[in-house]
């Protein structure tokens, strides 16, 4: 009637409507309208994104000096200087990001160039664009052909032993030359 998609589920009008005129303006509704994509009440974030799983982003042209912290994943392409903390959710620096900083989060992933420690409790990424000059402590690493790094790199398994996880912890006896091995 009005050029809208119809709603998948027929809703009945109330007693007190049915005897009301006909040319009441649609009511809004969460349905698509043709050509446009659903939104949630908030604006800024479409219907699929969820609240525990909102990315942040802090655009090239923003320079802070400071303290970040927060519980959101966050998007980074500008400059800071100072100290990020997203202690349980993953942290991009963006391929036009400069970051001079120490970073403490679940997950790193790193296009553009990062100065300082990067502890992630899960896993830190450097992308084959990426440079990372400082010391990486992590529970799983991946550089790709390509990318900078100098520093060092601690394997921090203690979320793995926590959860009794380890391929060693299952083997009862293992050949001798078989185990971790210290460099």
């Amino acid at each position: 009637m009005w050029g809208n998609k119809k709603p998948d589920t027929p809703q009945a009008a109330p007693p007190e409507m049915k005897n009301s005129p006909v040319n009441l303006p649609p009511k809004t509704s969460a349905a698509t309208w043709e050509g446009t994509t659903a939104m949630s009440t908030d604006a800024m974030r479409p219907l699929g994104a969820t609240a525990d799983r909102a990315t942040a982003r802090l655009g090239p042209s923003l320079h802070i000096k400071g303290e970040i912290t927060g519980s959101e994943d966050l998007l980074l392409e500008g400059t800071v200087e100072g100290l990020v903390q997203l202690d349980e959710r993953k942290l991009t620096i963006g391929a036009s990001a400069k970051v001079t900083a120490d970073i403490i989060a679940r997950e790193v992933v790193v296009y553009g160039t990062v100065k300082g420690n990067l502890r992630a409790k899960d896993r830190i990424e450097i992308k084959k664009d990426g440079s990372v000059n400082g010391d990486l402590t992590t529970a799983r690493i991946m550089i790709e052909d390509g990318a900078y790094f100098k520093g060092s790199i601690e394997i921090d398994k203690s979320g793995e032993k926590e959860s009794g996880s380890s391929a060693f912890s299952r083997s009862t006896s293992a050949p001798a030359g078989v185990g971790p091995k210290t460099i």
